[in-house]
């Protein structure tokens, strides 16, 4: 089991974002993992009927199967390694783990259109 499944592990055996499992994600994934762990509680994962997006604070990113739409991941990470995750990545999976995803009966490319 690597790194990553044994956080993911964690969070689901506890069911929330407890000290040892905010620890094992930062331990893992250093300022990514605070970062995500900050989306997550500030309610910036969203799911939408054709997406999962997650807010920013200069843009929104398009995560798909742990797969983003942000410059970190395109020019950054490995996406042979599980442990190299972009941020928006890592909010999506533990703010889906906690149950924390603001969803929305809509699709995201009205929301665009609106804006």
């Amino acid at each position: 089991m690597n790194a990553v499944e044994q956080w993911q592990q964690a969070l689901a055996e506890a069911g929330e974002l407890d000290s040892e499992v905010t620890d094992r994600i930062i331990s893992v994934h250093g300022s990514r993992g605070v970062r995500a762990i900050e989306a997550v509680a500030e309610g910036r994962v969203k799911a939408y009927n054709d997406f999962t997006v997650v807010v920013g604070h200069d843009d929104e990113y398009i995560v798909e199967d742990d797969g983003c739409t942000c410059k970190d991941a395109e020019y950054n990470l490995d996406a042979e390694d599980p442990t190299e995750l972009c941020w928006h990545a890592l909010a999506v999976k533990i703010a889906r783990e906690v149950d924390a995803v603001d969803d929305h009966d809509m699709f995201y490319s009205e929301v665009r259109d609106l804006l």
